[in-house]
């Protein structure tokens, strides 16, 4: 089954940016075999000096509307609940990003908390 996920970016190499600060997503399609990236997408913040809006919120995600979940260094529990709201999970997953995504294959996280692929 194959899951698109956007991991909190900026040098396409590893997550580290909290979800209201992170300004760039990698997009991958991934599958129980592998993963493929499918493009970037940049972002206004959603959290300004530690406050945020559900307009901030929205505008976020209507970027990342296609993907079932998110990958991010942090994220507070308003920022995941909106997200859950929505259909998308949320993942505090900091590191590189091959890493992340092999253990994500490895561990079959997406299957394991029932995100339906296309």
């Amino acid at each position: 089954m194959k899951h698109r996920i956007a991991l909190a970016t900026n040098d396409g190499l590893t997550v580290y940016k909290h979800f209201g600060q992170a300004n760039e997503y990698l997009i991958v399609d991934i599958d129980g075999s592998g993963y493929e990236s499918v493009e970037r997408r940049t972002i206004l913040p959603p959290c300004n000096e530690g406050a945020h809006t559900v307009s901030a919120f929205d505008a976020a995600l209507a970027i990342l509307n296609d993907c079932e979940a998110v990958f991010v260094g942090k994220i507070g529990p308003g920022a995941s609940e909106y997200l859950a709201q929505h259909g998308i999970r949320s993942f505090e997953a900091p590191g590189v990003i091959d890493n992340i995504l092999n253990k994500t294959i490895e561990r079959k996280v997406l299957d394991r908390f029932g995100l339906a692929g296309g």
